[in-house]
């Protein structure tokens, strides 16, 4: 199984391949507090993360910002009082791509840290 957290995002353009239901399978035992739900026919994923205050999950969005930079793709970041939920797709295939699980697992690391 490889190590998502090792990886870097790689250049998506509309054709390229969305993830394999086997695919999806393995890397999702990476990510065991993401779901993976449909919305409006784009499966997505998404996790809350849960802070003791607005700062502590403002400065948490802006440095997953900064990772988003970096790697060239880029979440949707709901912010509120003590929560931040982020949710991974490439928009440009309306579903999963590797990149989407590698931001994944990249994003826990931040939260962990």
């Amino acid at each position: 199984m490889e190590n998502l957290s090792q990886l870097k995002c790689e250049a998506c353009q509309a054709g390229a391949p969305q993830v394999t239901d086997v695919e999806l399978k393995e890397f999702m035992t990476q990510l065991p507090s993401w779901s993976a739900p449909v919305i409006d026919g784009v499966m997505m994923l998404e996790r809350e993360y849960r802070f003791k205050n607005f700062k502590l999950a403002l400065d948490f969005a802006n440095e997953i910002a900064h990772l988003a930079e970096e790697e060239g793709h880029h979440p949707a970041i709901l912010l509120e009082w003590g929560k931040v939920k982020i949710s991974w797709w490439t928009h440009a295939i309306r579903g999963l791509h590797k990149n989407d699980f590698i931001m994944a697992v990249k994003t826990d690391s931040f939260y962990k840290s």
